[in-house]
């Protein structure tokens, strides 16, 4: 298995950078710091084609796999944009994907052209507060009456659900106690944020807060059927063909925020004279950085692994939760000990890092819990008796 790059994403990379190098760290630092959405570098993006990059031609996309997706998000959070960056154009790899393999032709042609162009912007609306991860146990309910549904309930952790003009929501549509299993009656919607029925409330949050996260509240949300994505109560199926893109997705940010860590901190090392020498010279500072370094270039190959393995339509549900998990753990690492390279320093904002290591934390938290992957790995891999 070659994990080199081909000639096509090195020039996308290229391409990539071209774009982060008009946002200094400053930028981002200044985007930060008010919570305040990256627009700029999101037109950008958008006129690169970087929110299409996965969709296929006829779709108005670029036809790229997962593993070319990955490269571009690396790259973007490698530059020091970090997930403030990669997370303007995440959420595209997965919203119209769940359009593109499952709505019809009609759906397709007027739901995915707005996205496209970045004349609509869409969040997801999956998590409900006493549910969490276990999405088998939605219990909001959409109620089928006439043409349409309608829809009350709470959903958490939208990104930009403030803003947002429509969302991708997975409602139940039968009742769990009238279902064979809990994975069956719960449907997928992707339909318009009418703020008439919507009121969203603001998370404040650690970090990565040029992307408003938020709680939103529905009260009768009308929903048109045109805007059921297949059929009803299979959502939660249509959903599962995005979970492995995502745990790339997340790795592939993990490592380009660890080596966008790494990178300050060496250079910060080599300039900073302590007790008449450069504290980069002493192997205490070294050894640290360097074991993170060999961590995180490991974890990235399983990232690799996991995105090939993906896009050549195998089986790859152990090594996206592998890479995710690996990927997560050594880039927080990373950016910790990048952190105390800095000395009292790296908790100033100024210097950059502690961003990094805000958002590096992120990545062990989403989309799944590093305690979840372990028991995937356990029970899936490893043939154990499930815990839970």
């Amino acid at each position: 298995m070659d994990f080199s790059l081909t000639p096509e994403q090195i020039d996308i990379q290229r391409s990539v950078e071209s774009i982060c190098a008009r946002y200094d760290l400053n930028y981002w630092a200044q985007r930060d710091a008010e919570e305040s959405f990256p627009e700029e570098f999101f037109q950008d993006m958008v006129k690169g084609g970087y929110t299409a990059i996965t969709l296929p031609a006829e779709q108005g996309g670029a036809g790229l796999g997962i593993e070319t997706a990955a490269v571009v998000m690396q790259t973007i959070a490698e530059s020091g944009a970090g997930m403030s960056g990669a997370s303007t154009v995440h959420s595209y790899v997965f919203i119209p994907k769940a359009i593109a393999l499952h709505g019809s032709e009609a759906q397709k042609a007027r739901m995915l052209p707005p996205l496209i162009s970045g004349e609509e912007r869409a969040c997801l609306g999956i998590t409900e507060p006493d549910a969490g991860i276990d999405t088998t146990r939605l219990r909001y309910r959409a109620v089928k009456q006439g043409d349409h549904y309608l829809f009350s309930g709470e959903k958490v952790w939208p990104t930009m659900g403030s803003t947002a003009d429509r969302v991708l929501l997975i409602a139940r549509t039968t009742p769990i106690e009238q279902c064979k299993r809990p994975i069956d009656g719960l449907s997928l919607f992707y339909t318009k944020l009418d703020r008439r029925y919507v009121e969203a409330k603001k998370i404040p949050k650690l970090g990565r807060n040029t992307m408003e996260s938020c709680q939103l509240h529905f009260q009768g949300l009308p929903i048109p059927e045109e805007d059921r994505i297949g059929e009803e109560g299979k959502g939660l199926y249509y959903l599962f063909d995005g979970l492995n893109p995502e745990r790339i997705m997340v790795a592939a940010e993990a490592i380009g925020l660890a080596r966008a860590a790494l990178r300050l901190a060496s250079n910060y090392a080599n300039e900073r004279v302590v007790f008449g020498r450069p504290i980069g010279q002493n192997q205490g500072v070294q050894h640290p950085l360097a074991e993170s370094w060999m961590k995180v270039e490991t974890a990235n190959l399983m990232m690799h692994k996991a995105a090939s393995l993906y896009d050549a339509g195998r089986e790859c549900g152990a090594e996206a939760n592998t890479a995710k998990y690996m990927c997560a753990e050594a880039a927080f690492e990373a950016c910790t000990r990048a952190l105390m390279t800095f000395g009292g320093y790296g908790y100033a904002k100024e210097f950059h890092v502690e961003r990094l290591m805000r958002e590096a934390l992120l990545t062990r938290l989403v989309p799944v819990s590093p305690n979840l992957v372990l028991c995937y790995i356990a029970e899936r891999v490893l043939g154990l008796t499930k815990s839970y």
